[in-house]
């Protein structure tokens, strides 16, 4: 499954002059970021756990670029805004020095974090993405959105697809809201063409069988089956 990165959080609390960092990397609840997702409380419990058993931090990137380290995550807690993390940028390093520079004179301000989706669920009547329970793996300064090449898109498209395929097989049909949903939130389809592969595929010319197997068909053609 593929990573994504989050929308930024301008959320520093405090900066030092050692290089010492302290913010929130991730909120819970609120309005939906600009991928249509909330991150439930308790998200990153486990994750949390799991980074305590080994002994291990997520990294602190420059711009979600695994190729710059600019520093290390010392603590991270969840309390009852989001995601707190404590950490010191490395100011024997250049990259670290810059990011120092700019967070204290106000020129960016941002944490964003990168991880793996474990659980979610969705909101058929919003196409809100309830994200529960993640995997916590770096946590990095940056100074734009996220990275639109690594989105969660492909992660959506994947799961939704094969969502739809399960459904399908088991004989069940969707509805025409929650078909036109999906194909536009996962497979971005536009407006007109997911109301009219609803039309197609699930209206269809015959039965609710035979409706259903010009779905199927519909999934097919894209090599989701």
């Amino acid at each position: 499954m593929r990573t994504k990165q989050s929308d930024p959080i301008l959320s520093i609390k405090s900066l030092a002059e050692t290089g010492e960092i302290e913010g929130y990397g991730s909120t819970f609840g609120g309005d939906p970021d600009s991928h249509g997702d909330v991150i439930a409380v308790g998200a990153y419990a486990e994750s949390l756990k799991d980074h305590a058993a080994k002994g291990t931090m997520p990294k602190m990137f420059w711009q979600h670029d695994a190729r710059e380290p600019i520093g290390k995550w010392l603590a991270a807690e969840e309390d009852s805004k989001g995601l707190l993390l404590r950490g010191k940028l490395n100011m024997d390093v250049q990259r670290g020095r810059e990011a120092y520079a700019l967070l204290k004179n106000g020129d960016i301000d941002g944490l964003s974090i990168g991880y793996r989706i474990r659980e979610y669920s969705v909101d058929n009547d919003t196409g809100v993405w309830t994200l529960e329970k993640l995997d916590l793996y770096e946590v990095s300064i940056v100074s734009i959105g996220a990275n639109e090449n690594a989105t969660v898109a492909n992660v959506k498209a994947a799961k939704a697809a094969q969502e739809i395929v399960d459904r399908l097989k088991a004989g069940d049909r969707l509805t025409e809201r929650e078909f036109e949903l999906m194909l536009k939130g996962a497979l971005g389809f536009s407006n007109s063409q997911a109301e009219r592969a609803a039309r197609l595929c699930l209206k269809g010319q015959g039965e609710p069988a035979e409706a259903a197997k010009e779905a199927t068909e519909f999934f097919r053609a894209l090599n989701l089956t």
